[in-house]
C-alpha cells in the first residue's frame, strides 16, 4: 500500500483503490489472490495474518478497505457473497426473542425473509412506515427492540427516512440502527455519520455498477461485540465474497463517483420531463420538490440518487405494455448499473407487494438522457 495522504478526496482515493501498488511487480492494479491456504511459520504462528480462505482473503481485504474509507467506518467493512447474505448476517447476530422494527416498504426478498425465516428463529418483527418518525417511535419497545432496520430511499417507492431522527429513537430504546443504503451509495449518503451503527449495501448494485458481480457489504461504526458476532457469522457460514468477485467490485468502485454523477444528472432530467408527460400519472423521485421525502433527502443526501419509479396513467396493463415496447431501456431486474433498466415490480413481488400495479421501476444509467427519454416517450405514447 502506498503512503497516499488521507486528506485526498474520497473520489481520488476510490479511483486509485487507495493507491495500492503491488510490492513485487509494482503493478498499479492489485493481483487477485486465489489461495485457500497459507504456510504456517516454524514457530507454529501465521505471521502473514492469513490462515485459510473461508474467513479471510487479501483481495477481499483490499476491496473492504475502499468501502470502509467511503463510509468512514471505524470498525471497517465486511464483504459477503450477496446483499442478502450481508443483511441476514446482521439479523443473525441477534438473539431469539429480540424485537426488530423494519420498513413497510423495503426490498421484497428481505421483507419476505423477515416474515418467513426470521420468525422461525424466534425473532419478532414489526413493519412500520419508518419515514413517519412518530410511527417509528411508537413501534419500538424500550428494552425489547434490539434492531431498527431502515432502507432509504426505499425500493421501489423511494420513501426517504430521516436517519439521524431514527438513530435517536433507536438508541433511546436501547436498539441499534442498521441502514440499507443500496440505492444511495456512500457517495450520496453516509449513514454512519448520521448516527447509524451498521450500513448495508447490496454491492451488486451501485457500488459495482456493471451488472457482473453478486456481492454484499457491511460497514460498522464501532468494533464492538455485535460487530464481532457478525464477523463470526460470515466465517462460520462461509459467506465471504470470492476473490475474483472482490477484484471486479474494486474495479467498479474506481469509477463510482463519475458513474453516480452522470446517472444522477440523467435521473434528475428524466424526472422533470416525465412529470409533464401525459401518459405518466406520477413520478416517484426524491429530487422532485413534490416528493414527500424531498426535504429530508436534501438534508441528508448530497444528491437524489439514480432510481425512480413512474406510475402509468393507463394502469397495470398499460405499464406492462410500456415496458414491453422499450428498446434502449432493458427489461431486467436489479439496479445501479451503467445500463438503464425498466421493470414492472408488482409482477416480481407478487400479491403481498405494497407496490402499485401501475408502477414501473427505472434504474437510470449513463446513456444519453435525450435517448432515454425518447425511448420511454415512444413506449408510453403507443396506448
Amino acid at each position: 500500500m502506498s503512503s497516499a495522504p488521507r486528506h485526498w478526496s474520497k473520489k481520488s482515493l476510490a479511483a486509485q483503490a487507495l493507491g495500492h501498488v503491488d510490492p513485487i511487480t509494482k503493478a498499479v492494479v492489485p493481483p487477485i489472490h486465489v489461495a485457500t491456504t497459507y504456510i504456517r511459520d516454524p514457530d507454529n504462528q501465521y505471521s502473514s495474518g492469513y490462515v485459510y480462505g473461508r474467513p479471510d482473503n487479501a483481495t477481499v481485504r483490499e476491496a473492504e478497505a475502499v468501502i470502509a474509507m467511503l463510509e468512514e467506518a471505524e470498525a471497517g467493512a465486511l464483504l459477503f457473497s450477496s446483499g442478502m447474505a450481508a443483511a441476514t448476517a446482521v439479523f443473525g447476530a441477534l438473539d431469539p426473542g429480540d424485537h426488530i422494527v423494519a420498513p413497510t416498504v423495503m426490498y421484497w426478498a428481505l421483507r419476505r425473509w423477515l416474515t418467513e425465516e426470521a420468525t422461525r428463529w424466534g425473532l419478532k418483527v414489526d413493519f412500520v412506515a419508518t419515514d413517519d418518525l412518530d410511527a417509528l417511535k411508537a413501534a419500538v419497545r424500550p428494552g425489547q427492540t434490539k434492531l431498527v432496520w431502515l432502507e432509504t430511499p426505499s425500493n421501489p417507492l423511494w420513501t426517504v427516512t430521516d436517519i439521524a431522527g431514527a438513530a435517536e429513537i433507536a438508541h433511546a430504546a436501547g436498539a441499534r440502527l442498521a441502514v440499507d443504503s443500496t440505492a444511495s451509495s456512500p457517495v450520496v449518503t453516509r449513514p454512519l455519520s448520521l448516527g447509524a451503527d451498521v450500513v448495508m449495501h447490496a454491492a451488486t448494485k451501485v457500488l459495482n455498477g456493471h451488472s457482473d458481480v453478486i456481492a454484499g457489504a457491511l460497514a460498522g461504526a464501532r468494533a464492538d461485540e455485535f460487530w464481532a458476532r457478525i464477523q463470526r457469522i460470515r466465517s462460520g457460514n462461509g459467506a465471504i465474497l470470492g476473490p475474483f468477485e472482490a477484484y471486479l467490485l474494486m474495479r467498479g468502485m474506481r469509477t463510482l463517483h463519475v458513474r453516480i454523477a452522470t446517472q444522477m444528472a440523467n435521473a434528475a432530467e428524466l424526472a422533470q420531463r416525465l412529470s409533464a408527460h401525459p401518459a405518466v400519472a406520477q413520478v416517484l423521485y426524491p429530487g422532485l420538490a413534490t416528493h414527500p421525502g424531498h426535504a429530508v433527502a436534501a438534508r441528508q443526501m448530497t444528491g437524489f440518487g439514480t432510481m425512480m419509479s413512474i406510475r402509468v396513467a393507463g394502469g397495470e396493463a398499460a405499464a406492462i405494455a410500456t415496458a414491453a415496447r422499450v428498446a434502449l431501456w432493458k427489461r431486467a431486474t436489479s439496479l445501479g448499473g451503467v445500463e438503464s433498466l425498466i421493470e414492472h415490480r408488482a409482477s416480481i413481488e407478487g400479491p403481498t407487494t405494497p407496490c402499485p400495479p401501475d408502477l414501473l421501476r427505472l434504474s437510470v444509467g449513463i446513456e444519453d438522457a435525450d435517448d432515454l427519454f425518447a425511448d420511454l416517450d415512444q413506449a408510453l405514447r403507443q396506448d
